[in-house]
């Protein structure tokens, strides 16, 4: 009898199970979706929202205009950990490298993706890299037998020509190495949303960006300085691999921020994944609000208000007086995991270099910007004065002295202007409410 029972009890599981699999009975259940978990992105760190005073803590006369207090709210979002390296800022340049290297010049169908046995092909004809493939035979590396010399031959033009050459060696042309992308810019797209006359094209910014850094900087910005070994050097030798990128424009590290999106967004998508919110700079708001690690009123990441520990110890890399620059443990940058980290995990959120944001410079911008989540943007045309093109550069560098590491100062540079002590580091907004929270 037992037995007539149990096995009733399973058919009726059963038909339940079927009937439940077999439709929503014209329910509104939702539309179907993979479960999402929220992931750290690799090299980054979480950073909560939450409100805080941002601006001056102190009494300030001289820059009381531009860096007024104002309490404003942040969501949760991603920050790197530390500047953006040589060694990943390398990355990019040589994806640039290699895909123009593959498309205009070496012109093989083996560097391509072939379509999955009985598929059809690309309608568009399109052709897509197999970047597997690559990896594993990359294009510029040194090769033997006769396909690597058609191969060699093929990318000459890659190099140097003419009088550009010195002693015949293959060095290549970085002039020919730009990156183009386009965006929908949706602060412009809300204003016009209610304007017939306008069409989505009209919201799209496209831009093709020479992505090779300015090494020339550790001399232009320096009147007679001996500074030819970090121009020969600081990007290209490994031992600087793990310091911060600089010599790049605003524009540059835009750039870096979508080819890093579709980057991630190549690999989701190869294994049906959801895609995570695009990378950006981040706005002055969310940079001042990582700096300040959690903290309440103080003056700088680790605390303050003094530059130095109890140990008479310099806790970050800056000028620590005229014509002294050593005093802090180096002359020039540092490793990007240099001193310690703030409260959030974050590593030189002042001193090693000054970083761009993703936001535009205006004097007032803290009076006429919202409490939520504020940033003042503007995307300069080429055509507009250079008061247009200013960008909010934040955290004091290794060449400035101790007031520009401070949480709240603010400074500008010109979103076409290279310089040896700006760098970067990118976010990326967390989707969803808080980490912690499992709803």
């Amino acid at each position: 009898m037992k037995k007539i029972y149990f096995l009733m009890a399973v058919l009726t599981v059963g038909i339940l199970s079927g009937c439940s699999k077999g439709g929503d009975r014209g329910e509104v259940t939702g539309v179907p979706a993979r479960s999402f978990r929220a992931e750290v992105p690799y090299g980054m760190v979480y950073v909560p929202g939450g409100s805080f005073l941002m601006g001056q803590t102190d009494q300030d006369v001289t820059f009381a205009q531009i860096s007024q207090t104002k309490q404003v709210t942040i969501a949760p979002f991603f920050m790197d950990q530390t500047e953006v390296t040589n060694s990943q800022y390398r990355q990019f340049v040589n994806w640039v490298r290699d895909s123009i290297a593959i498309t205009s010049y070496l012109n093989d169908d083996k560097y391509y993706l072939k379509p999955a046995k009985g598929a059809p092909a690309n309608p568009s004809g399109k052709k897509f890299i197999n970047w597997a493939y690559v990896k594993k035979y990359p294009v510029m590396s040194p090769k033997k037998g006769a396909a690597a010399a058609a191969a060699s031959s093929k990318l000459q033009g890659m190099y140097y020509q003419g009088d550009d050459r010195i002693f015949d060696r293959n060095e290549l042309d970085v002039r020919l190495l730009k990156y183009n992308y386009a965006l929908v810019v949706l602060r412009n797209a809300a204003n016009y949303k209610n304007d017939k006359t306008k069409k989505r094209s009209d919201f799209i910014y496209r831009d093709t960006v020479p992505v090779y850094p300015d090494t020339l900087v550790w001399l232009s910005d320096f009147s007679y300085a001996a500074n030819e070994p970090m121009v020969q050097g600081y990007f290209s030798h490994p031992a600087f691999r793990n310091y911060p990128v600089v010599g790049v424009t605003w524009r540059q590290a835009r750039a870096f921020n979508m080819w890093r999106s579709r980057y991630n967004d190549a690999y989701k998508d190869a294994r049906h994944l959801p895609h995570r919110a695009p990378y950006s700079l981040p706005t002055e708001a969310e940079f001042e609000y990582a700096a300040r690690g959690g903290r309440t009123g103080t003056d700088y990441p680790w605390g303050g208000p003094y530059i130095k520990n109890a140990k008479g110890c310099l806790l970050a890399n800056f000028k620590p007086g005229r014509g002294n620059y050593t005093d802090d443990g180096a002359a020039y940058t540092v490793n990007v995991k240099s001193y310690f980290p703030n409260d959030y995990g974050l590593y030189n959120m002042a001193g090693n270099v000054s970083e761009w944001t993703s936001s535009a410079f205006d004097e007032s911008a803290s009076t006429f910007v919202h409490d939520l989540a504020p940033s003042f943007d503007y995307e300069a045309k080429a055509s507009d004065p250079p008061v247009l093109k200013r960008k909010v550069v934040r955290g004091g560098s290794w060449k400035d002295v101790g007031y520009f590491l401070q949480n709240s100062t603010r400074t500008y540079e010109y979103q076409d202007t290279a310089k040896s002590y700006i760098g970067f580091r990118c976010v990326t907004n967390y989707q969803g409410r808080d980490i912690k929270d499992k709803r």
